[in-house]
């Protein structure tokens, strides 16, 4: 376990956090401890009336306002302007609407997903190109040159997407040393790319395995979830997201290419609830989890792609998340699915009802000879509880990515819009590190193609496991 350590920052402006659920919950004793501010520097607006009684503890100022089209303007203006911090856990709220507010007042930003206002996700009149997270992405990425070294504005930076990138960088350079390779850290985005290539990465996963349990079992009717209900029914109806690699010989039948922007990533035409992948992790071994859509599973690819002399892609991996929720949270996608996709009326959040369990999360790069290698975080309900208050297993690893990224925006103030890739990978885990349990890299000689065709002929691509075709279930 890494020494914690008390102030990094102090920032002498105000902080304003949107959203209040289980990261706003979390995160918050995590500002209090890392960063030098004074509680009445800190206002939260939410929608809800979760986390009163752990606003009051502390003395901050909570005001239950949800945020809309028509008044985020009006509620934001008095309350944000130079040098102050827009933390933005919420759901149903534009980031990008968000993030431009920020630049226009001077205010710096992070969130950890791009978040569209109510129904951009789910309506049926937009395309399901329209309603992906790549479009999401590029709508803010293009922030970047409407407004040129602005403020800094740090998107997508929780566990996944954000500290899964900077776990990439990692992985990368822990396998260069055990190869005998130069392990200089890169310091382009060029020279990231050519290490990926170097060491003949096809497949990057976010290979997550939750094994959090509770003495509360799921009952009809409920969905159950170590994680905010909201934000993972919301990725699970959006398309199943993949950034597509340069080695890909198949491509899907149900697949489709997206028009517009950097052309990192494509989609499936069904949503990621239903679209199950083969996976490991060093804790668990072989897994089936599902394709949930996230941001990484674009900007890693586009990131780390090299290219010719001439401009065009030589080499790019695919990337996806690969994740196995805890048990109660599979029964209850089990129960969703099979009422099309209509979210159930109860829902709980597992937090102090949970008896044990650890969430293993981390990044597994495929494609070298010496095997599979994956590199992350194993962190008990034991641990977390020991750490931080209001936190499971699950939410201290967002929230100490999003209190690292907090500090980074102080110590970093004028980037503009960036995305974790974009930034200081050492610093990051170095500051979440000791909320994160066991940090470790672990090699494996597992791949997708094991005991396949045994008792059962399956159509696969024998000449490369790597292929997305042998790691899709079905």
């Amino acid at each position: 376990m890494s020494k914690i350590n008390p102030h990094h920052v102090t920032h002498t402006k105000r902080l304003l956090m949107i959203g209040f659920g289980s990261i706003g919950e979390g995160v918050l004793p995590l500002l209090l401890r890392h960063i030098n501010i004074k509680p009445e520097q800190i206002t939260i607006i939410t929608a809800d009336d979760r986390g009163a009684d752990e606003a009051k503890s502390y003395g901050i100022e909570r005001i239950n306002h949800a945020l809309t089209r028509d008044n985020f303007r009006a509620m934001l203006e008095p309350r944000l302007s130079d040098g102050d911090i827009l933390v933005n856990v919420s759901v149903d709220v534009s980031s990008t609407d968000l993030v431009e507010f920020c630049q226009t007042r001077g205010a710096l930003y992070i969130d950890t997903c791009i978040e569209p206002w109510p129904g951009g996700y789910t309506d049926p009149t937009l395309s399901a190109s329209a309603r992906s997270n790549y479009a999401l992405r590029e709508k803010a990425l293009a922030l970047r040159t409407k407004y040129p070294n602005g403020p800094s504005a740090l998107l997508t930076h929780g566990a996944n997407p954000g500290l899964v990138s900077h776990f990439v960088k990692q992985a990368l350079l822990n396998m260069a040393k055990d190869l005998g390779m130069d392990v200089t850290p890169p310091t382009t985005k060029q020279s990231w790319g050519a290490l990926m290539e170097s060491l003949g990465i096809k497949v990057v996963h976010i290979a997550e395995r939750d094994t959090q349990v509770s003495n509360q079992a799921k009952q009809v009717g409920e969905f159950v979830n170590t994680w905010s209900i909201d934000g993972f029914y919301s990725e699970g109806c959006q398309p199943a997201e993949l950034g597509w690699g340069t080695h890909e010989k198949h491509f899907p039948k149900d697949g489709a290419r997206h028009r517009f922007g950097s052309r990192a990533a494509v989609y499936l035409k069904r949503p990621g609830c239903t679209t199950r992948v083969r996976s490991w992790t060093p804790l668990e071994g072989p897994y089936q989890g599902y394709l949930i859509t996230h941001n990484e599973a674009i900007s890693i690819p586009d990131y780390f792609a090299t290219h010719n002399a001439d401009g065009t892609l030589r080499h790019r991996v695919t990337c996806h998340y690969a994740y196995h929720p805890c048990d109660d949270a599979i029964l209850s996608l089990h129960e969703l699915n099979g009422k099309l996709g209509q979210l159930q009326t109860s829902r709980r959040l597992m937090m102090e009802e949970i008896t044990s369990g650890t969430d293993e999360l981390g990044v597994l790069l495929m494609g070298n000879d010496k095997g599979v290698y994956w590199y992350g975080s194993r962190l008990t309900i034991d641990e977390a509880r020991k750490l931080v208050p209001y936190n499971n297993a699950t939410s201290l690893q967002v929230t100490a990515a999003v209190m690292a990224g907090v500090i980074w925006l102080i110590e970093n103030p004028q980037r503009g819009v960036v995305e974790p890739e974009d930034i200081d990978y050492r610093r990051i885990i170095d500051l979440a590190a000791p909320y994160l349990g066991q940090l470790v890299g672990v090699w494996g000689d597992w791949n997708p193609l094991q005991n396949r065709g045994v008792l059962f002929a399956e159509d696969i691509d024998s000449t490369d496991p790597w292929q997305f075709k042998n790691i899709r279930v079905g």
